[in-house]
């Protein structure tokens, strides 16, 4: 789907991040963008900046992501692209101190990462079929998740990270099947390391550390990186169904 100024996009997570690279990213290509965030501070800066909208939306709860939507199509129109980048990872072992993990933690991100994430899709979707097809291809909507190699290669403390990722791999290619007949693609971008507000409260050694596990190029990934493979995904239409790891060949160890 070739980006202009008639594309309308939606991303989650939107005001830090990949999510904030990733709405930079689209209005360069001349994409009217929404960002849905719970930070209404960095959202209402970040969207003023771009020339964007901004709405506070909790994406585990889909009344919450339905307003959000309805508040798009009433500004700009359907949707015609979603980012899903809002996430949380707290980090818990399934046993630590002879206590067990904590099971609202548990789903609380699995709420967030994989719910949320379902929610936007679904609900985007639908609004995405009703619009009219666009290009050769007749699409008519993408939808870019935001997975993580955890979904592989998850570490000591990340088993319901790890876990809301992988359903989030997992519901890839049935969601781009089921949305076929309706010219809508679904892709999933598995990042490594990248510097996000996470990592860049950490220590620059123990950044530098970080980035010295990854094989080539060995640093941390940048988000316009990020952001530049979610460009590629939207005006290629032949990427459809896959998880693409984004990682500089890293494969996690165990710690």
């Amino acid at each position: 789907m070739q980006i202009g100024k008639a594309t309308v996009a939606v991303v989650t997570g939107g005001a830090s991040g990949l999510g904030a690279a990733s709405a930079r990213a689209l209005v360069e290509a001349g994409a009217r963008v929404t960002i849905f965030d719970m930070n209404a501070v960095l959202g209402l800066a970040l969207a003023d900046q771009l020339g964007g909208a901004f709405q506070a939306v909790d994406v585990s709860q889909s009344a919450s992501v339905a307003r959000g939507l309805a508040a798009v199509k009433a500004q700009f129109g359907a949707p015609h692209v979603l980012v899903n980048c809002a996430g949380i990872g707290p980090a818990a072992k399934t046993v630590s101190r002879g206590a067990a993990h904590d099971p609202a933690v548990f789903e609380n991100v699995i709420g967030v990462n994989l719910v949320g994430s379902f929610n936007c899709a679904s609900q985007a979707a639908a609004m995405m079929a009703e619009n009219a097809p666009v290009g050769d291809s007749a699409e008519r909507g993408v939808i870019v998740n935001t997975a993580s190699v955890a979904a592989y290669e998850g570490q000591v403390g990340q088993v319901a990270y790890a876990a809301s990722k992988g359903g989030i791999v997992g519901m890839t290619l049935p969601m781009a099947r089921d949305l076929a007949q309706h010219g809508i693609r679904v892709m999933t971008i598995a990042p490594g390391l990248f510097l996000t507000p996470l990592l860049e409260g950490l220590p620059q050694d123990v950044q530098d550390s970080l980035g010295a596990q990854v094989p080539f190029p060995s640093r941390l990934g940048q988000p316009p990186e990020y952001a530049a493979l979610v460009r590629h995904i939207v005006e290629n239409p032949m990427l459809n169904g896959e998880v693409i790891r984004l990682d500089g060949a890293i494969r996690m160890a165990p710690r």
